[in-house]
Order: C-alpha cells, then sequence, then structure tokens
C-alpha cells in the first residue's frame, strides 16, 4: 500500500501541474460547464483511449496517458462543479480554484485508500483495457443519472462515479507508468 499511496502522489503531482498551467492560459473558465458538458468531456477522452487501445493508432496523434490525465482534472472540476453549482462567468480566482482542485484529490486520496483496504487492491491485477471499460461503465452511469436530474433509487448519485473515474484513471495511469 505504501508504493499506492506514493504512485498516487506522483501521477496526481503531474495532473496538478496541467491544471495549474492551465489555469494560467485560461483562467477558471471551466466554471461554465454544466455537469452534462463536463460528463461528455470524459466521455470524448475515454472513447479516445478506447479508439486507440483497439487501433494502436491515434491520426490527431492523442497520447492514452494524457487523454487519462485529462479524465482526471476533468473528474476534479466535476466535483467542484457538483458541489458549487456552475457559473455564467469565471467567478473564483485561480488561487481558490487550486485549493478546491487539492481538497478534492485529497478526498479521492482518502476514498482510495479506504477501497484499497478493503478490494486489497484488486486493481493491480485488472488490464488497462478492463480499467477503461469501468470509466467508461461510470461516464454511462452519470450521464443516466443525470437525465434522470440526478435522482437515484437504489445507488450512489453523480459524485460516488466521479470519484471512482478519477480513482480508476490514476490506476491506469500507474499501469501505464510502471
Amino acid at each position: 500500500m505504501a508504493d499506492t499511496n506514493k504512485q498516487f502522489d506522483q501521477v496526481t503531482a503531474k495532473c496538478r501541474k496541467i491544471f495549474i498551467d492551465k489555469m494560467q492560459d485560461y483562467g477558471a473558465s471551466w466554471r461554465i460547464f454544466r455537469l452534462h458538458g463536463i460528463s461528455d468531456q470524459l466521455y470524448i477522452k475515454v472513447k479516445n483511449i478506447r479508439q486507440r487501445q483497439e487501433t494502436g493508432v491515434s491520426l490527431v496523434g492523442d497520447d492514452i496517458e494524457d487523454n487519462l490525465r485529462a479524465i482526471i482534472n476533468y473528474g476534479v472540476m466535476a466535483i467542484i462543479q457538483e458541489r458549487k453549482g456552475y457559473a455564467d462567468a469565471v467567478d473564483i480566482t485561480n488561487e481558490n480554484a487550486i485549493k478546491l482542485y487539492d481538497q478534492v484529490l485529497a478526498e479521492a486520496k482518502e476514498l482510495m485508500l479506504r477501497k484499497n483496504h478493503d478490494y486489497g487492491e484488486a486493481w493491480r491485477e485488472m488490464s488497462k483495457e478492463g480499467i477503461v471499460d469501468m470509466i467508461m461503465a461510470k461516464i454511462i452511469r452519470i450521464k443516466t443519472i443525470l437525465s434522470h436530474e440526478g435522482k437515484t433509487i437504489a445507488s450512489e448519485g453523480v459524485e460516488g462515479n466521479y470519484f471512482d473515474i478519477i480513482n480508476y484513471a490514476i490506476f491506469d495511469l500507474i499501469h501505464y507508468e510502471n
């Protein structure tokens, strides 16, 4: 489990740097996204990964690992949006956005540690393709829940699925980096 802690931190440090760099370029323009829009962005990224896994070819040069990092960052943004609601204009500073980002990643790590304890790090025995399929299933679940106006009967809501997407993407990146 100590390796997972360290690997989680290494993966998320790269994602955080990308988030900060993009905030310098664009500010918190992502605050205008509604959950449907962010979920569509997640869908596009995972669909690209699946296509690349199937064909081995990308005509525009999309990299699987870059897409996984984007999935992590969009997942964090989705949780922030789910909690704060979307805005019609940028309504937070870059510094505040980074604090919210760090808070969500800390929660994702805590969840990962609890689940790894209970599931015995089963993800280490999963294939890269299987993990991507789990991410796709979670996105489809989110889209279905959103089409029901966020109401569920017997399952967790969108936030739990976004957290799972973040952690599965981190696990897949750990696989790729090893």
